[in-house]
């Protein structure tokens, strides 16, 4: 199993990175801010138009380590590639089943059924941990309909069915997220899922930390061999890394979500770190990104048993497991993609 090296964080937009022997500088003008061993990295991610010098940029493409670059909303912008890896064969099956819509419905299938499991679970387990301070009826029937939806699922075979049924399912799951938020309801309110850009505080949280998600399933993609532009369940389309977001779908509730939740019911973000615009855009401040990417860091080095493989492993290399098992199934391996599934 591959071993977890930590992410570098750049939320700074006047900072400069460079290469210094085997190590990443940060850089203020001619202040130097930071520096780390590139041995100790797996991914760098710069948020806004920070600048890199090309010998940085050669050393993480030689070192397979991932160099991102994002706006301050965490917008894609460009990202560091190498020598493709893995092998040509694995690349151009991918292409095939990508192409095949039946093939692809049943890829789909098994990743909508470990995000609806999981979306299912993240409402039992409140349900469990807080009935005296919830409804847990409301959330209880929730659970129920979802339930309803997972047999729906089994007994679908067109992408068209498969994604009706997960959107009834998205709608249930979210119709109680806002019970889930425990803490500075007053500040902290979920009504609906929206975006580009979130109108609200919550939706700001969820879309940030989506990001860093995303950045790190299409990391792990490639680390494997696979391309994480071409989908099943996410189309192609130009500059969206839809294999990525496809493998996102069945970690979001657990990985992201409950990520979210914490964040706001233990308190470690207030409503002091988040300013409206204008249009309605609720943006994040410097000193509230920090405390999310560091919470973040940590909860990606927290321990867990893998479900299927019965193995001890850090939250952040779910998403390298999830990307090999997907190759394995891909060269065939396996039967069938084995989604995450969460208790």
């Amino acid at each position: 199993m591959r071993k977890l090296g930590n992410t570098l964080y750049i939320l700074s937009p006047d900072a400069y990175l460079s290469l210094d022997g085997e190590n990443i500088v940060v850089q203020k003008g001619k202040e130097e801010i930071r520096r780390l061993p590139l041995h100790n990295l797996d991914g760098v991610v710069a948020f806004g138009y920070t600048g890199a010098s090309p010998g940085l940029m050669g050393a993480c493409a030689d070192r397979g380590i991932a160099l991102t670059f994002l706006t301050m909303h965490g917008h894609f912008l460009a990202r560091v590639c190498g020598r493709e890896l893995g092998n040509v064969v694995l690349r151009k099956e991918q292409y095939r089943v990508s192409d095949d819509a039946e093939k692809s419905a049943a890829v789909a299938k098994e990743i909508l059924t470990g995000k609806l499991f999981n979306s299912r679970w993240v409402i039992e387990r409140a349900a469990r941990d807080y009935a005296l301070r919830l409804d847990a009826e409301k959330l209880k029937q929730a659970s129920r309909r979802i339930a309803e939806s997972l047999k729906k699922l089994r007994e679908a075979h067109t992408l068209e069915e498969l994604r009706g049924i997960e959107g009834e399912a998205a709608t249930e799951y979210f119709s109680v997220f806002d019970d889930l938020i425990l803490q500075q309801k007053e500040h902290f309110v979920f009504r609906n899922r929206n975006r580009r850009p979130p109108t609200d505080n919550v939706n700001a949280l969820l879309s940030f930390v989506y990001t860093l998600l995303g950045h790190d399933i299409a990391s792990a993609l490639e680390t494997v061999g696979l391309d994480p532009y071409v989908g099943f369940l996410h189309r192609d389309r130009p500059g969206r890394i839809s294999l990525a977001l496809d493998l996102m779908e069945e970690l979001r509730a657990v990985a992201a979500d409950r990520f979210v939740l914490t964040m706001i019911n233990t308190r470690q973000i207030t409503e002091k770190g988040f300013v409206r615009k204008e249009n309605g855009a609720v943006l994040m401040d410097d000193d509230t990104r920090k405390t999310i990417l560091t919470a973040w860091q940590k909860k990606k080095q927290e321990e867990i048993r893998h479900p299927m493989l019965d193995e001890k492993m850090e939250w952040g290399l779910v998403p390298y497991s999830q990307a090999l098992l997907l190759a394995r199934y891909l060269r065939g391996d396996l039967d069938a993609y084995p989604p995450f599934l969460w208790k």
